[in-house]
């Protein structure tokens, strides 16, 4: 077993950093090539069918490596494991380059899908130990994906449209910024105590696909759970079929558009996530269960009407609610258990909320064949808003466990070394 160092000062701030951008690099990766599937369905001619297929290819690698290897650093330590995934993510990025049909494209998807749910308990469990602030990491672990998902998104379409190489370039930086942080995460010390496995037996046990939280939290975690189900399965039809939508239904086929509206989305969910990190958690889930209601009645209607400001704008409301109830769940969660349980929550509550971005999103893209891409969104986001008030409202009315009555995430150590 080797015990984890205490970082302090100027490193502490170092290592927080690195996990930082490393959940951000990973996230904005992977709404990176939505603005491009309209480009790719140009270039090779796929169909929307094909498109979902890329689409849930990365969701399902990622889900695999969440209830393979999500909680592996809890055992060998967050370093190795933020190390070989950035890596990863590099050779993805390459595959995306080098991609010359959609086939490569789901391979490049499979690629990045498994870094990120590889990654993705550890780099949250890092966040929380590193952090400056006893509010500071929770906050860290929900801006950083959702800004990432905004600024992914948004960059990309920008490159796609205005700059050269719009199937290279976005990829080639991506890739430079995830080998960087690979590198420095060796300068990084490790936090988790690396235990080992017993034998190899148990070694092998542990890859056992699994998504477990412990019995003495799972209550307050069921109670979030239909929430955090309605924020991202919003998330992933903007996600998959979002710039499509802006070419089908209001005639714009301009790329930075259709990352534009991804990046309203997640981009008023990092505002709302910073206002509210003061707020009672619960509290929080409910006001952004309201708003992702309000907006999504208005996007509905912008998409009935055709107006596409309307369209704009309720995406934007809706945004705010998906930040709040992201943040607010966030906050609960991450005030529970052990130390050397908080990977495993981590990974199995990114298994719901992967769960909720993309079958969902699958489903909707089969439907709209059938009765159209207009009609599929219409029904989606009534189902979503359904599901976000009436959550909202149960935990309105049920006042669960406050927050006081959890366990606190340890206080940061600060830079004296007192606690």
């Amino acid at each position: 077993m080797t015990a984890p160092v205490s970082p302090r000062g100027g490193i502490r701030l170092f290592g927080f950093a690195v996990a930082g951008l490393g959940a951000f690099t990973l996230t904005a990766s992977s709404s990176a090539p939505s603005p491009l599937y309209p480009v790719y369905q140009q270039m090779w001619g796929f169909s929307a069918a094909v498109l979902t297929v890329v689409f849930a290819a990365y969701v399902l690698a990622l889900l695999a490596a969440l209830v393979t290897v999500g909680a592996l650093s809890d055992h060998v330590g967050r370093k190795p494991v933020v190390i070989v995934s950035l890596l990863a993510l590099t050779v993805s990025m390459l595959v995306f380059i080098a991609a010359e049909d959609a086939g490569w494209l789901i391979v490049a998807r499979v690629i990045q899908g498994a870094a990120m749910g590889t990654a993705t308990g550890a780099l949250s469990a890092a966040v929380i130990e590193f952090q400056p602030g006893p509010r500071i990491g929770p906050l860290i672990n929900t801006t950083g994906p959702s800004l990432g998902l905004a600024l992914g998104a948004a960059c990309a379409g920008l490159l796609v449209q205005y700059a050269p190489f719009p199937t290279v370039l976005v990829y080639a930086l991506i890739a430079v910024l995830a080998l960087g942080l690979a590198v420095a995460a060796f300068f990084v010390p490790e936090t988790s105590p690396s235990v080992g496995f017993e034998s190899w037996r148990q070694a092998l046990r542990s890859l056992l696909p699994s998504a477990s939280v412990p019995r003495e939290v799972r209550a307050p975690f069921l109670l979030v759970l239909p929430s955090l189900v309605s924020a991202w399965a919003l998330s992933g039809i903007y996600m998959s079929l979002g710039p499509s939508l802006m070419e089908s239904v209001f005639g714009i086929d301009n790329r930075l558009a259709g990352g534009l509206i991804i990046g309203s989305l997640f981009t008023a969910g990092t505002v709302a996530a910073v206002l509210s990190t003061r707020r009672a958690p619960y509290e929080v889930v409910v006001v952004g269960g309201m708003f992702l209601t309000v907006g999504l009645a208005m996007v509905i209607t912008g998409l009935g009407v055709e107006q596409v400001v309307l369209y704009y704008l309720g995406t934007v409301i809706a945004g705010f609610g998906w930040g709040a109830t992201f943040l607010g769940a966030m906050n609960v969660i991450g005030a529970l258990g052990a130390p050397a349980e908080r990977s495993r929550i981590f990974a199995t509550t990114y298994v719901v909320c992967y769960l909720a971005f993309s079958v969902p999103a699958m489903i909707a893209g089969v439907a709209a064949g059938a009765f159209g891409l207009t009609a599929t969104a219409v029904g989606y986001g009534t189902i979503v808003a359904s599901v976000a008030l009436g959550s909202g409202v149960v935990l309105w009315f049920r006042r669960p466990v406050t927050p006081s009555r959890m366990q606190k995430v340890p206080e940061p150590i600060s830079a004296a070394g007192t606690s």
